[in-house]
């Protein structure tokens, strides 16, 4: 992608994968050093290899994004299933944008805050906590370390999207079943709602299930390709039998809709990628219509509201499950090629604030989660040093007098 005023250089882009060569170490942040200037190596590759650890993808975002970023002290949480990675995207001591890279097999939904992040993967849902202590940093830069401290194991079951109770579980989309599920001690999950056109619990995806939205710690939307009761039976519907159900009525109270994704309540309002015309837009309930809002050039999935900004997710549209939508006819009739990535949209007037786009071995956006009050995130790896060395400990154990 060429370079142009609007975007930012890979010379001011902090890219950190998975180096084995950080060393586990806190610091003050009156102390910390400043972090080393890391350009952001990554080129095209000619096809996509396998092996999900060796794809290459090219990172690129507007000129305004780390000091919008800064400003409000926010960094994103950003996954893509197909890619296998989850990037913790925030801004560093030297005013570039940080993009933290980690691989997860399929990452899907991300839900986090400045102290923990929950992801679904391809047979887990992940917990990660913030081990660092207010003012506190590591490696000299970064202000939240989210270290892996439980994976459980649920089995291969299409997780999409995560909500938070206010009792503090965790309830996601069970896709595959066609249900909302909590975690179980003992079996893969424990079923907790299914819409009521579901004649049963069973490993069939009948209408893909998929979206997720809380309100006052409560699973209250969600979003379901169409009303199919049976096997893959919304791959014929994606065109215009997209619904929104209530879960605590059991009422459909959006419909007509283009493979919706990714409801979120916010500002008393139901906002909700209609992914299949390419739109952000929000639910009139009254009329149990779409309103749309604002057109993104490209298949949106995720999407995160603070203030009144939302993050929106872009892919490319691929093979057949995307293809043949509106989304395809509205790009022709705007001259514009699909991304992948992220666009950063006002709620007032629709305008497009900021964006990250994706380019490479990487096609497709999962699920975005701003993180509040974190400035520069850093997390964890599994195939690093790190995960056997950062030891952090609680102690009830009273402190000796004149103990060393």
């Amino acid at each position: 992608m060429a370079n142009d005023n609007n975007q930012q250089n890979d010379s001011e882009i902090q890219s950190n994968q998975d180096k084995p060569e950080l060393d586990t170490g806190l610091d003050a942040v009156t102390t910390g050093a400043p972090a080393p200037a890391q350009a952001a190596a990554a080129g095209k590759a000619n096809a996509a290899p396998r092996d999900i650890t060796k794809l290459r993808v090219e990172k690129s975002c507007s000129r305004g994004l780390a000091g919008w970023l800064a400003q409000h002290r926010l960094s994103l949480a950003i996954t893509s299933y197909q890619s296998g990675r989850i990037y913790l995207v925030g801004s560093d001591k030297q005013g570039r944008v940080s993009f933290f890279e980690r691989i997860f097999e399929r990452a899907m939904g991300v839900v986090g805050n400045a102290q923990r992040i929950y992801l679904g993967g391809l047979y887990q849902l992940w917990r990660f906590e913030n081990v660092l202590r207010p003012n506190e940093v590591i490696h000299g830069q970064f202000d939240k370390c989210y270290v892996p401290r439980n994976a459980q194991t649920i089995g291969d079951l299409d997780i999409h999207e995560l909500g938070i109770r206010k009792d503090g579980r965790v309830v996601f989309v069970n896709t595959k079943y066609s249900c909302l599920a909590e975690l179980s001690t003992t079996h893969s999950f424990k079923a907790v709602w299914k819409p009521n056109f579901i004649s049963k619990l069973a490993p069939e995806d009948r209408c893909h299930l998929n979206g997720l939205a809380m309100v006052d710690g409560e699973p209250k939307y969600v979003t379901a390709v169409c009303k199919s009761d049976s096997v893959d039976g919304w791959r014929e519907r994606r065109r215009d039998g997209g619904v929104v159900i209530d879960v605590q009525t059991d009422e459909i109270v959006c419909e007509g809709l283009s493979m919706p994704h990714s409801p979120r309540w916010h500002n008393g309002k139901l906002w909700l990628l209609n992914a299949g015309t390419g739109q952000l837009g929000w639910v009139d309930f009254e009329k149990k219509a779409f309103v749309p809002h604002a057109f993104v050039p490209g298949f949106a999935r995720g999407l995160s509201i603070i203030g009144n900004v939302a993050a929106v997710g872009l892919s490319k549209p691929r093979n057949q499950r995307f293809e043949g939508l509106q989304l395809d006819e509205e790009l022709k009739k705007r001259d514009a090629e699909p991304w992948c990535g992220v666009q950063i949209i006002s709620l007032v007037n629709g305008d497009v604030l900021n964006w990250i786009r994706f380019d490479g071995d990487m096609g497709e956006i999962f699920d975005i989660s701003f993180l509040p009050n974190v400035k520069h995130p850093m997390m964890i790896g599994l195939r690093t040093n790190e995960i056997r060395d950062l030891i952090t400990f609680e102690s009830e154990i009273p402190v000796e007098a004149g103990a060393a």
